[in-house]
């Protein structure tokens, strides 16, 4: 199992390619080259905010609200609270998000098999279009050898330029984005007392899963167990594992058919928790 913690995880920014400041951190990251990569990291909106133009991955998204509201799209907006499924090749924005608003961002490899472009990897891309041509209001320009003027979304250009391929993306399996109030849910008993459970869906043939763990104090959750990644983060409360203590926007990754791990409520914890796609 890997562990992260907001206090000291590693900070980042969005690079150019988009407008604005989005200040990140990073707190667990998966594989390389793997269709099970995946970034799971909290971001909060700087000065100014951030914007983006109408767009669309090759990847998936799951988004939760952790303070404000998100403007996703013109005139649409999701709530503090709320989980949002973005499925890869569903075109969302454009987006203006206001100064302040914090959310978790878990951004993986969908049922495609695609993969997901690492945030490293694409910071470099950025620093090196820089040199080629210009970002603005989301878009890469630049002029080729024979002076025409190409415009290209900044995150294909930058995914172009780190893999020297050409941004391809699946069928949408989903018209729209699938957004999600979990106070609409009720909370169901564990088999253990003291834990309760909110499954908000289960998406793709691959199987990705959303929902939400509550752990009431001296109660055990089992983690564990699944036939893919499966990653936790921690909304409130506190966790005890293995002797240690662990506070709010903790984050957990258990492997693929990980050994059960017990995890017990000090205080009443909560968890968005999430499955990857089987690969």
């Amino acid at each position: 199992m890997r562990v992260s913690e907001a206090a000291s995880a590693e900070k980042s920014q969005v690079g150019s390619m988009r407008e604005g400041v989005l200040e990140l951190k990073i707190l667990l990251t998966g594989e390389d080259d793997s269709p099970s990569n995946y970034c799971m990291q909290m971001n909060r909106t700087g000065s100014g905010g951030w914007s983006t133009p109408r767009h669309r991955h090759n990847f998936d998204q799951v988004r939760y609200i952790l303070k404000g509201t998100y403007p996703y799209a013109k005139g649409k907006s999701m709530p503090e609270g709320w989980v949002g499924y973005f499925p890869e090749g569903v075109r969302y924005g454009p987006q203006d998000r206001p100064e302040g608003l914090e959310m978790l961002t878990l951004q993986f490899g969908g049922a495609s098999g695609n993969g997901f472009l690492s945030v490293a990897r694409r910071e470099r891309a950025n620093r090196a279009l820089q040199s080629k041509g210009v970002f603005k209001d989301g878009i890469f320009s630049y002029v080729d050898a024979n002076g025409k003027l190409h415009n290209q979304d900044g995150s294909e250009a930058c995914f172009e330029e780190a893999t020297g391929q050409k941004l391809s993306f699946g069928s949408p399996r989903y018209q729209d984005l699938v957004l999600m109030d979990p106070a609409s849910f009720q909370w169901i008993e564990d088999p253990v007392a003291g834990v309760f459970h909110k499954w908000l869906g289960t998406f793709t043939e691959r199987r990705t899963q959303i929902g939400l763990t509550r752990v009431e104090p001296g109660a055990s959750f089992v983690a564990g167990g699944q036939p893919s990644i499966e990653l936790l983060f921690l909304s409130r409360g506190s966790v005890e594992i293995g002797g240690k203590t662990y506070g709010p926007h903790s984050a957990f990754e258990l492997a693929a058919h990980h050994e059960p791990v017990a995890i017990r409520g000090v205080t009443p914890a909560e968890f968005l928790r999430l499955v990857l796609p089987q690969f």
